[in-house]
């Protein structure tokens, strides 16, 4: 299957295209501004209220008849324009593939090369979150704005969070076989392709956020580290950019000296923290990227998250601690104090947290609401940093035979670092209300994540979607369901290269990404939890329908305290939500005829822990026969806090090859 590189097969259409939405964009923009300027946000609603010169009130005067009298001196123009625009979708293409042309940042195929399926399995890591990039004026009805420099900023810290250091620690502890998640205020610094799988045994560097932009431009796998690799006795093939620190401690289950050291240690400043990335001038124009201390949104704030960075295993092996100590190289001024705390769930077979970072060495992305085309053009951008290979505007236009008149597109992004074989998209002609102007769909990929010494390829499926939003709507979304598992069994079929008898290619793994819009534990959500989906597919966060496990939290936050300073930072947003009266002030539960809209304060007894509707799932069908998949960790992300109106979420698979495994 060709990968479509251009939205359109020739240059004269691409052309004529742009021909016609520069006649069409200025009537646009005028008219999303003269909207805009009358859907104030709440954060704008409180500078209004402390403003008492009624400035904005005066601007709002003067630039209204201007808009609208450019608006119609625009109009037709912009009709000139449609009739242009409108017959030239039928020709345009689903979507438009992207690959990152600088050679020295690329590193997709060097992956490739890094997994054989012999010997250890691999992980991977699925990223998905709902960012809202609707055009301005539609935004801020979700109560978030400026949606060119929030669509910057989004790209920027995704993708610092992801190319961060990943660390481990292995406690050797008699009683204490539990994985706790700790806390450090702090990264470990890569030095070089040292950084790269290797076991720590004599000492590491230590630094805060601060001095690690994670700006690596995605080249997270040096060859130096590989060549460390093949000589250290790695955990498994797929923890790259991981330091690991192996403690041994007999102290009845507490925490060892060398790590009480780690993470109580008091800092003493020995140097000045770098100038933040290059956009920060713009992105103080918005409430939403404030840099404060406590702000872990982006890896040059002040301080880290309090949340793991840190997983704490059961391991082998001894640490010199007088020569880790004198070896530790601290540059914050102030270390938060922080403890190590059991699994509250001690039945859970893998981690689960609420972090203030996207997982290390994110491999794959599925992003919804990624509307607006300009915004699509610099998220894109920013996560070219990381991610090699990105699928945006994905969707139809116009009319279609099977759908109604589609003004957007359906809001999808994928961005990943295994090179993209195959990519198909399908939208959902059962659109309702608003939903119908948009055209939400499905897009499926097959990716190439290794090799077999037999020179077999070994593949995975992502799939990733927005289902009908409007509420009421079960039928329909059931409808879309339906259509999602029928459509990834064609894919599946069309693309596979193999037959049973002489495989050319072995499936990894194969995960569902989306926002479903509806929650496991709303009553009037019945039909969508007992929807054939979940019987072949497993939801980490689920035991059955209607009931979820007591450690998954709702995803969709309510507009209302986006901007409220208890959760306006990734840090205080990830406090908050670790606790269950302060999840009911800032997260959407399911509805209720016993309680108003608002969320805001209350504090009666409700089911679950919120709305979550945002989800990631997996299955064991279909899948090479010998291999084992199971969830290694799942994450809730308040990376993203005052950006976007949801909680990206996060989940690392292992495939196990059965071979060697521990």
């Amino acid at each position: 299957m060709v990968l479509y590189t251009s939205p359109f097969p020739n240059s004269f259409l691409s052309v004529l295209h742009s021909f016609s939405w520069g006649l069409i964009f200025p009537c646009y923009w005028f008219a999303d501004r003269l909207v805009a300027s009358f859907v104030p946000t709440t954060y704008e609603k409180r500078q209004r209220a402390d403003d008492p010169c009624y400035f904005h009130a005066l601007c709002i005067i003067i630039t209204t008849p201007i808009y609208l009298a450019l608006l119609v001196a625009s109009l037709p123009f912009a009709l000139i324009g449609f009739l242009l625009w409108s017959p030239l979708q039928s020709a345009r293409r689903p979507y438009i593939y992207s690959r990152l042309q600088d050679k020295s940042h690329t590193n997709g195929a060097t992956l490739l090369s890094e997994w054989k399926a012999a010997g250890n399995g691999k992980s991977f890591c699925f990223g998905s979150a709902n960012v809202c990039l609707l055009p301005d004026s539609l935004a801020r009805f979700n109560n978030v704005f400026n949606t060119q420099a929030r669509a910057k900023e989004i790209g920027r810290r995704i993708r610092n969070g992801a190319s961060r250091p990943q660390i481990k620690i292995y406690i050797d502890s008699p009683t204490n076989t539990s994985i706790s998640a700790a806390s450090f205020s702090s990264l470990v610094s890569p030095q070089g392709g040292d950084s790269t799988n290797r076991t720590v045994n004599a000492g590491m560097k230590r630094t805060t956020s601060m001095e690690y932009k994670g700006d690596n431009s995605g080249s997270n796998n040096s060859e130096d580290g590989r060549d460390d690799k093949a000589g250290s006795g790695e955990p498994n093939e797929g923890e790259e950019n991981t330091c690991i620190v192996r403690i041994n401690g007999e102290d009845n289950g507490h925490m060892s000296d060398i790590e009480t050291d780690i993470v109580n240690g008091q800092a003493n400043a020995s140097g000045t923290a770098e100038h933040s990335l290059e956009g920060d001038t713009e992105m103080s124009k918005t409430p939403n990227h404030k840099q404060k201390d406590g702000d872990s949104g982006s890896l040059d704030s002040y301080s880290a998250s309090r949340e793991s960075l840190v997983k704490v295993r059961v391991g082998d092996g001894t640490v010199d601690q007088s020569t880790v100590n004198n070896k530790l190289l601290y540059k914050a001024s102030i270390m938060k104090k922080t403890s190590v705390r059991k699994k509250k769930h001690t039945d859970e077979t893998f981690d689960h947290e609420i972090s203030a970072f996207f997982p290390a060495n994110l491999d794959f992305l599925c992003l919804q609401e990624v509307f607006d085309k300009r915004a699509a053009e610099k998220l894109k951008e920013q996560l070219h940093h990381y991610f090699e290979y990105i699928v945006y505007d994905v969707g139809v236009y116009g009319c279609h035979a099977c759908c109604s008149f589609k003004f957007v597109n359906s809001g999808l992004l994928f961005a990943s670092r295994y090179p993209v074989m195959d990519a198909a998209y399908h939208c959902y002609p059962n659109g309702r209300g608003t939903d119908s102007l948009a055209s939400k769909g499905a897009l499926f990929l097959k990716v190439q994540v290794g090799s077999t010494p037999q020179d077999q390829r070994i593949v995975g499926y992502i799939s990733c979607t927005h289902l009908q939003a409007i509420a009421g709507d079960t039928t329909v979304r059931c409808e879309q369901l339906d259509m999602l598992q029928d459509w990834l069994s064609e894919f599946r079929k069309s693309t596979s290269s193999s037959s049973t008898a002489n495989p050319e290619e072995l499936v990894a793994f194969d995960v569902i990404c989306g926002d479903l819009n509806f929650d496991n534990c709303s009553s009037e959500d019945k039909l969508e939890q007992q929807h054939s989906l979940f019987t072949h597919y497993k939801d980490p966060c689920r035991i059955g329908p209607g009931e979820d496990k007591p450690w998954a939290i709702g995803t969709l936050l309510d507009p209302e305290g986006l901007y409220d300073e208890e959760v306006f930072t990734p840090d205080n947003l990830q406090k908050v939500l670790e606790s269950e009266e302060g999840r009911k002030g800032y997260i959407v539960y399911p509805t209720s005829k016993n309680h108003g809209s608002s969320q805001k304060g209350r504090k009666a007894s409700l089911k679950g822990n919120g709305r979550r509707i945002d989800y990631m799932l997996y299955t064991e069908e279909g899948l090479y026969l010998e291999w084992k998949v199971e969830v290694e960790e799942f994450s809730f992300i308040t990376q993203l806090a005052g950006l976007t109106d949801h909680l990206p979420v996060a989940m690392r698979l292992m495939v196990s090859t059965g071979e060697d495994d521990p």
